[in-house]
């Protein structure tokens, strides 16, 4: 066929309709949404809380996994409205409930101050599971950006204070490394994020040297990683946290703990959390992991992956 041919509008019309199909499969086991803000009780004070909670059929009141979703802001902005399209597809289309948390923010409460907001809000969903129709044992942490930074934080420290495991961790993009000894060129990588704006919120968040060390502040630095829930790593090509959570990853395959590593090519920092490519991996991601805790129920299933169809960013 000639480059200059005219395509028949038949044609044109019949890839329009495979495509929407195609679209349509993609998204089956989408669900209505239940959402609402109140506050959980913290260290400092009220913890801002917005809950998603898929719908579900009369007589059916089974319990849902349950994410708790932390988002970005550099310690030091953000807010759940910042957590909102990550959290409602996770929540409509790998049907968990979803708790996403508005945590304490620098400088005006600086480090333990955020990673203690967090580790309150998982231990308020524990105790009031049946409230929020959860299964705790499928209780998994995510976070974009700072909030990645928060999660992978939490992991930690509900593994040393014995606490209720978790079943999995979701890091975008996250910060772990106050040292900033692998950050990537801004301008070589294109990157919408800078290493002078990562150390102006580090100096904010953790305003005393030693703090740069702990490892709640700073998961790079763990050496202790065996035991920590499996994990999904995303980076965004075009990001100079990129290096610094691949080493994270390989960190973590090296202590034996299941892990994913996704990076995304041409996508920014700032895109990476709304880009619909990553939320349907994660997504299979979780119900990967669903299928696991439930891997001895022969009439499980709810658990079947998405079949992956590109997608610009929301």
């Amino acid at each position: 066929m000639s480059l200059f041919e005219t395509v028949p509008w038949r044609t044109i019309r019949f890839t329009f309709r495979q495509r929407a199909l195609a679209q349509k499969q993609t998204m089956d086991g989408s669900r209505s949404l239940d959402i609402r803000n109140f506050f959980v009780p913290g260290p400092l004070g009220r913890i801002p809380v917005r809950l998603y909670q898929p719908a579900q059929e009369a007589g059916q009141q089974q319990r849902l996994p349950l994410v708790l979703y932390f988002h970005g802001g550099g310690f030091i902005g953000g807010s759940l409205d910042d957590a909102d399209a990550p959290a409602s597809f996770i929540a409509r289309y790998s049907g968990s409930v979803v708790l996403a948390v508005g945590y304490s923010l620098a400088p005006a409460k600086p480090f333990p101050a955020a990673p203690e907001d967090a580790y309150a809000a998982a231990v308020w969903a524990c105790k009031h599971a049946a409230e929020l129709n959860a299964d705790i044992d499928r209780m998994v942490v995510a976070g974009d950006d700072a909030g990645g930074s928060l999660a992978a934080s939490l992991t930690l420290m509900v593994r040393d204070r014995c606490a209720k495991p978790l079943a999995a961790q979701v890091l975008i993009s996250p910060m772990l490394d106050p040292s900033m000894r692998l950050v990537g060129d801004a301008v070589r990588m294109q990157s919408d994020l800078t290493a002078e704006r990562c150390a102006a919120s580090y100096r904010q968040y953790l305003p005393q040297t030693m703090q740069r060390l702990h490892p709640y502040a700073a998961p790079l630095e763990v050496s202790r990683l065996a035991g920590l829930p499996a994990a999904f790593i995303a980076t965004a090509e075009r990001d100079v946290l990129c290096p610094e959570a691949e080493k994270y990853a390989s960190s973590l395959i090296l202590a034996g703990v299941p892990t994913q590593v996704s990076r995304f090519a041409g996508i920014t920092h700032g895109a990476l959390r709304t880009h619909i490519p990553l939320l349907k991996e994660i997504v299979n991601f979780l119900r990967c992991r669903f299928a696991h805790t439930h891997r001895d129920d022969k009439n499980n299933t709810d658990y079947t992956p998405f079949n992956l169809q590109a997608s610009p960013t929301l």
